[in-house]
C-alpha cells in the first residue's frame, strides 16, 4: 500500500484510513489490501498437510465461575515432532480465549488477525461484541479458509468465554466450513480428541471448583497424549507442561506456569500409582 503526499510534501495515510467505515477489520483489509488476507491466497493443485507442523489437543470445560482452556505443547510434521513447547492457547480479548488445532502457522495468524478484528471492533463501536458476536467473527475467519482447508491446510480452532451478559462460561466450536457450535459442559478438538473427550465424560461434574476444573483438563490431555503421538503430555524432564488459561468474570488469566507444573505434578504422581488414572462412580 502506497502512502499518498500532502501539498507539503510530507508522506500522510491515504484517504481510506481516515473515513469512517465498518467495524470489522478482516472487511477493512478486504476492501483496501486484499491481498493480505490469508484466505486470499492461491496454492498450487495438491495436498501440503505433511510440510507444516500441526498443533493437536485442546480441551475446555466450564465450572460455576467460568471455563478453562488448556492445550498441550506438541506439534508434528507428519512422524517428526516439530516443536516441543509450542503455544496453542492464547487470548481473544478480555473476557476470552481461542485454543489452535490444525495447520499451526495458519492457526496461530487466523487468532493474531481474530484479536485484531475484536480489538478493532471495540475501538470504532466503543464496547465489546457478544459472545456470540465473537463466535461470529470466529466462524467468517474459518469459513475464509476453506480453499486451504481442502488442500489439507485446515484450521479448526476451539473458542471459549466468560458471558457476561449470561453470567457464565461458554464453549464453541467450529468445523473447517465455519460452522459454530456451542458446547454444553466441555469439549476437545484435534488428533487426540476422542480420548481426551473420554476422560473429561468420565471426570466431569458441573460443580467443580476452578482448581479440581483446572485439574480435570489436565488429565484429559494425560489421556490424550497416552493414546495419541501427535499430543504431548507434561515434560518432567524439559519441565514443559500444558498452557492453562481461567476465564472469570474477573476477566482472562493465563495460569502460571509454576502453577500448572503444581497441579500436573500431583497428577503425574497419581498416574505412577494409577496409570489409567483415576476411577468415576458408577452412579
Amino acid at each position: 500500500m502506497s502512502q499518498a503526499r500532502g501539498s507539503s510534501g510530507d508522506a500522510r495515510l491515504p484517504d481510506v484510513f481516515l473515513t469512517p467505515g465498518t467495524s470489522s477489520f478482516s472487511d477493512f483489509l478486504g476492501a483496501v489490501s486484499p491481498e493480505l488476507l490469508p484466505a486470499r491466497r492461491t496454492l498450487p493443485q495438491g495436498t501440503a498437510a505433511e510440510l507444516a507442523p500441526h498443533a493437536t489437543t485442546i480441551v475446555a470445560a466450564t465450572f460455576p465461575g467460568g471455563v478453562v482452556m488448556a492445550g498441550d505443547r506438541r506439534a508434528t510434521m507428519g512422524n517428526i515432532i516439530a516443536q516441543r513447547d509450542i503455544e496453542k492457547v492464547f487470548p481473544a480479548d478480555e473476557y476470552s480465549a481461542v485454543g489452535i488445532a490444525g495447520t499451526a502457522g495458519l492457526a496461530v495468524e487466523m487468532v493474531r488477525l481474530f484479536q485484531t478484528e475484536l480489538e478493532h471492533y471495540e475501538k470504532i463501536e466503543g464496547s465489546t461484541l457478544s459472545m456470540d458476536g465473537k463466535a461470529n467473527r470466529l466462524s467468517a475467519l474459518i469459513r475464509g479458509n476453506l480453499g486451504l482447508a481442502m488442500q489439507g491446510l485446515a484450521v479448526v480452532p476451539l473458542f471459549a468465554g466468560y458471558d457476561l451478559t449470561a453470567d457464565q462460561g461458554r464453549i464453541f466450536s467450529y468445523d473447517v466450513t465455519g460452522g459454530r457450535y456451542e458446547e454444553t459442559a466441555f469439549h476437545s478438538v484435534g488428533s487426540g480428541s476422542m480420548f481426551a473427550k473420554g476422560a473429561l465424560k468420565k471426570l466431569y461434574r458441573e460443580d467443580l471448583s476452578e482448581l479440581d476444573c483446572v485439574t480435570v483438563v489436565i488429565q484429559a490431555l494425560y489421556d490424550a497424549a497416552d493414546d495419541d503421538s501427535a499430543t504431548g503430555g507434561p515434560d518432567l524432564t524439559r519441565r514443559i507442561f500444558p498452557v492453562v488459561s481461567v476465564i472469570t468474570a474477573d476477566g482472562h488469566r493465563r495460569m502460571t506456569e509454576s502453577d500448572v507444573a503444581e497441579i500436573a505434578d500431583r497428577v503425574i504422581g497419581g498416574r505412577m500409582q494409577r496409570p489409567d488414572g483415576p476411577h468415576a462412580a458408577l452412579n
